[in-house]
């Protein structure tokens, strides 16, 4: 009689969803560095997690479920503890009689099932589900970890470390004082956590805000922030403290405003952490920006471009000199944008240069530079000394005044691809501003090529959207009409553990690319006025930003109510 993983790996190389090589390969990594196999052959993309658990299903003869479909029954938290949750991946399901049922991913191991059968003293009946399913599902049923360990840290944190805390009342702790009290462990412990935390939520920035009477922790996910578990309010000074020491700054400094960073290692991978310490009313305000590598997507085609604008793009960039620029608020993208753009161009025959402030990703055979105010490292100054570098491509990080507009241009025109970002609302904004600069129109016809406008709206959580039909009267107003007149088919945001009941699962681009045709460059000698640019640009086939996001509604990547909210403000769905 075969084995387990022999009538695993039958199923799935008969079926064509593993090839012989990857197998033999996939089992000589688990003989050599250990772990599941299952987990090996979905981390070297052989497979993907659903194709897996049908394989296994079908193998096994173990029926599958989905977890975000089903509610837990809390009082099954007594019979499978939370350590033993996480310990083995394993979510009870349901007790009948003296028989548990549980999900688990990995069916193979024995020893879980084992201790499960030991710890429970009842007969174990197995389900699968996917890995992360399973890691979705413990969060939402036990709870975070960090909401344990901030728990369990309150009940460890003695008198000692408090009394120093609440002295602040009375006088300030002093340097020593508060140096000692952040190297206890209870306070690196729950710093630790909010970190992981934070990293876990995938959230892109962290809020510590002290109020008057408690701390307030936020997490900003997918560009919403959301409130977490704050540690109580006697231990602000401390965690505080604590994150000061890790990034170097002054413990004894609570009157100035204090920048830094540092790298902090979660689940085995280095994660980037910028700091911010503002005084405010209350203590000391803490915002932390997350740089999580593995998050980042720095594929061109992956973003979210429509075809015709990545065409668009990759035509100008692959030009020996002029001027790209991407434009939007803060924290919609604009960067990513062009480090993606950078990958694409970038080959060992080329000299890439950027000017940052500061470097957010580092990119290997890229040469780039950090501004230093303090030092007078400007935007400008830094540029105007890369041109003495011979670089074939610029990068410059923002164009903030005038100075570095004029050095971008002139850069553009003496045979340099520029790349750079400007703060502005729209794509056809971006010419109107460059001339308020003081930019002279004939020399931006010269130089630049192409403008990005862009935002980045939240991705419907694929486990939990929902189909419907939105008023006609709203989906007349928007064109989202079939051709019977009535509306499409949309999808809306409903909420489930996965999505940390958002209902959103991730982000991408929005965008509108204006590309300087004829028509245009005649307009912008005229020092035409935005609207008369946007709408000579769609008369040559620009998409705007409202338009390529409804074509994203249509395709059920995202709701109504996102395209609106990023666009214009508005909320049209109730």
């Amino acid at each position: 009689m075969s084995s387990f993983k022999e009538r695993i790996t039958d199923v799935l190389v008969s079926n064509g969803l593993l090839t012989r090589e990857q197998l033999e390969e996939a089992l000589h990594l688990q003989q050599t560095s250990g772990g599941s196999l299952q987990t090996i052959l979905v981390a070297r993309g052989y497979i993907s997690e659903v194709s897996l658990l049908s394989a296994l299903s079908q193998g096994l003869g173990i029926p599958p479920i989905s977890l975000s479909r089903i509610k837990v029954d809390p009082a099954l938290k007594s019979v499978v503890s939370p350590e033993l949750a996480r310990q083995y991946q394993v979510v009870p399901i349901a007790c009948m009689g003296r028989t548990l049922t549980v999900a688990m991913a990995d069916p193979l191991n024995v020893l879980a099932l084992d201790t499960l059968a030991t710890m429970t003293h009842l007969k174990i009946n197995l389900l699968l589900a996917t890995p992360n399913d399973l890691q979705e599902a413990i969060e939402a049923y036990y709870g975070s970890d960090v909401d344990d360990t901030l728990q369990e840290i309150v009940k460890e944190t003695g008198a000692s470390s408090l009394e120093v805390v609440r002295a602040e009342t009375e006088q300030e702790p002093n340097a020593d004082q508060l140096l000692s009290l952040t190297q206890e462990l209870p306070v690196v412990r729950l710093t630790n956590a909010l970190l992981t935390n934070a990293v876990h939520l995938r959230a892109s920035d962290l809020l510590i805000e002290p109020m008057e009477t408690r701390l307030r922790v936020r997490y900003r996910v997918d560009g919403v922030f959301q409130e977490g578990e704050a540690p109580p309010k006697p231990l602000q000074q401390a965690v505080v403290s604590r994150i000061k020491v890790m990034a170097e700054l002054n413990i004894a400094e609570h009157r100035l405003p204090q920048d830094g960073h540092f790298s902090f290692e979660v689940e085995g991978r280095p994660i980037d952490f910028r700091i911010s310490v503002l005084p405010a009313s209350f203590g000391e305000n803490v915002v932390i920006r997350i740089l999580d590598k593995d998050q980042v997507k720095l594929q061109l085609e992956t973003l979210g471009f429509a075809p015709e604008d990545l065409a668009v793009l990759k035509q100008c960039a692959e030009q020996p000199h002029g001027m790209i620029l991407a434009t939007g608020p803060t924290g919609s993208g604009k960067t990513t944008t062009l480090y993606a753009l950078l990958r694409t161009i970038d080959r060992p025959e080329k000299n890439l240069v950027t000017v940052e402030d500061p470097v957010e990703y580092e990119l290997e055979g890229v040469n780039q530079v950090n501004t230093k105010a303090e030092v007078g490292l400007t935007f400008a100054k830094a540029l105007r000394s890369i041109l003495r570098q011979d670089p074939d491509i610029i990068m410059v990080g923002e164009i903030r005044d005038g100075e570095t507009a004029d050095m971008a241009v002139k850069s553009a025109l003496t045979g340099h691809l520029v790349l750079s970002t400007l703060h502005t609302n729209s794509a056809a904004g971006t010419v109107v501003r460059l001339i308020n600069m003081g930019v002279e129109p004939f020399l931006i016809n010269s130089s630049l090529m192409a403008v990005i406008g862009q935002r980045l709206v939240r991705k419907l959580c694929p486990r939990c959207k929902q189909l419907y039909h939105p008023p006609k009267v709203v989906a007349e107003k928007v064109g989202l009409l079939d051709a019977k007149g009535q509306p499409l088919e949309l999808a809306k945001a409903v909420g489930c553990h996965a999505c940390s009941r958002s209902g959103y699962r991730g982000r991408e681009v929005i965008a509108e690319v204006l590309r300087l045709t004829p028509a245009i460059r005649e307009l912008i000698l005229r020092r035409a006025s935005e609207r008369e640019l946007e709408e000579e640009a769609r008369r040559q086939g620009m998409r705007t930003l409202r338009e390529h996001g409804l074509q994203k509604t249509r395709a059920h990547l995202t709701s109504l109510d996102e395209i609106f909210r990023t666009t214009i403000g508005e909320c049209v769905e109730g």
